[in-house]
């Protein structure tokens, strides 16, 4: 995405905020619950490699909550000067199927989009990935919301983990 003008905004869920977290403890284990279902590697990672995934400057933490409650995560990583990354979005499992996917995935975008780090100049595109290890609906959010495919790649099958 490379305007904030491209964001196609889902249905608003005012009972959903955004907000950053320095909380290493519950970012991790948000990200295992959001993660775990799709087998995302990030769910069986060592303390090291958390603590090398916190370490990142660049890095930004954000917990999607709903009434309060955990429903989701966001991270982003800044590429100086102008790109900001959705290193990871979702919703904890039992949100998942609500109906808060769409808005969600609109204030994740837009908090990319104005995000406020000191080796961003003002972001001038907004990008992620997705892969078959998340949720069956996740690609069709993210083109609903505006995105579109920049490359497709094709990798060996994960085995899976059962």
């Amino acid at each position: 995405m490379t305007s904030p003008d491209q964001l196609r905004a889902g249905r608003a869920v005012p009972r959903l905020a955004l907000a950053a977290t320095d909380d290493e403890t519950l970012v991790r284990t948000t990200i295992v619950r959001v993660g775990a279902p799709y087998r995302w590697p990030s769910a069986t990672w060592s303390d090291i490699a958390w603590a090398d995934w916190f370490a990142d400057p660049r890095r930004q933490s954000f917990l999607l909550r709903a009434d309060g409650d955990v429903a989701g995560i966001l991270e982003t990583t800044v590429h100086p000067p102008w790109e900001v990354e959705i290193v990871s979005f979702g919703l904890v499992p039992e949100y998942v199927g609500t109906g808060i996917g769409g808005h969600a995935l609109t204030l994740a975008v837009r908090l990319a989009w104005n995000l406020d780090h000191p080796t961003l100049n003002g972001a001038q595109r907004v990008w992620l990935h997705t892969s078959t290890l998340d949720h069956p609906n996740a690609l069709a959010n993210y083109r609903a919301r505006g995105f579109r495919p920049y490359r497709t790649q094709t990798r060996g099958h994960v085995p899976s983990s059962g």
